[in-house]
């Protein structure tokens, strides 16, 4: 709690002084006037973490992740994250990062669904979860690279269309989806301004996850920010990993697709 009131006393004092930044899209000017005021950022401590655990012999099998491929070959993590979400065939899926790891764990180190480091999928002000630590850390390796997921497979593109589907579908008692709240530039909820997935370049920044929250004081993944949406949207959760989640993430890549990703971010 302490941390997050210092970081919002440290933007509200800071604002004043941000030099003025050239863009015709609020959104955007408002992320690097954060950006500016950040000396460093604070997901580096979870990412220092996750590439320890990466590398550490752990589990039943007593095994590290250094086997594990995630798209590119075994233990190739420079631009796997931004051809992500994929096809793997020894899966017979589409996976996202965050259950490309749990699939490792599962296979090459013998964790369980039940297992701590499985079985805690988002970190909490005092504990950093194990599994976004490692997603951080890999996604890590990816940064300033475009987005550029792979759509070869006939799957590949069967699950980004049905995220396209879900991405405009409006559901619940508001009859929200989320296209209510980006499909349109300088929109906004109270302060903060909407990106819009007919912007590219606000798009890529969007979907740039993992990311410090400082109002959460803690990383946040993809998978926690599409949950995130559909508690908003007051819509049945998603299941995490499951194929509809995946499918958006699918969708949101391909909509940045050629624009820099910035990994881990830094959020509000």
């Amino acid at each position: 709690m302490l941390r997050r009131l210092l970081w919002y006393s440290i933007l509200l004092s800071g604002l004043a002084c941000v030099p003025a930044v050239a863009s015709d899209s609020p959104y955007l000017t408002k992320r690097q006037q954060l950006m500016m005021l950040a000396e460093s950022n604070p997901a580096e401590l979870t990412l220092w973490k996750g590439e320890e655990l990466f590398h550490e012999k752990r589990g039943p099998k007593n095994a590290s992740l250094e086997a594990c491929d995630f798209g590119l070959g075994p233990g190739v993590l420079e631009g796997a994250y931004v051809q992500m979400p994929r096809y793997f065939e020894d899966a017979s899926r589409v996976m996202d990062l965050e259950s490309r790891i749990i699939y490792c764990m599962k296979t090459l180190q013998g964790f369980t669904e039940e297992d701590e480091p499985i079985a805690r999928k988002h970190s909490s002000a005092d504990h950093t979860a194990d599994l976004v630590a490692l997603y951080t850390y890999i996604a890590s390796q990816s940064d300033g690279m475009k987005w550029d997921p792979p759509m070869e497979h006939p799957m590949e593109k069967l699950t980004r269309d049905a995220g396209e589907v879900l991405f405009y579908r409006r559901a619940g008692k508001m009859d929200f989806g989320c296209v209510s709240c980006h499909s349109e530039q300088r929109k906004r909820i109270r302060l903060s301004y909407l990106p819009s997935v007919h912007q590219p370049e606000e798009w890529a920044k969007a979907i740039s996850w993992p990311a410090y929250r400082i109002g959460h004081g803690v990383v946040r993944s993809s998978q926690h920010r599409v949950r995130g949406c559909y508690w908003q949207m007051r819509q049945a959760g998603l299941n995490f990993g499951s194929e509809a989640s995946i499918a958006i993430l699918s969708f949101w890549t391909d909509r940045a697709r050629g624009h820099v990703a910035t990994l881990p971010d830094l959020k509000r």
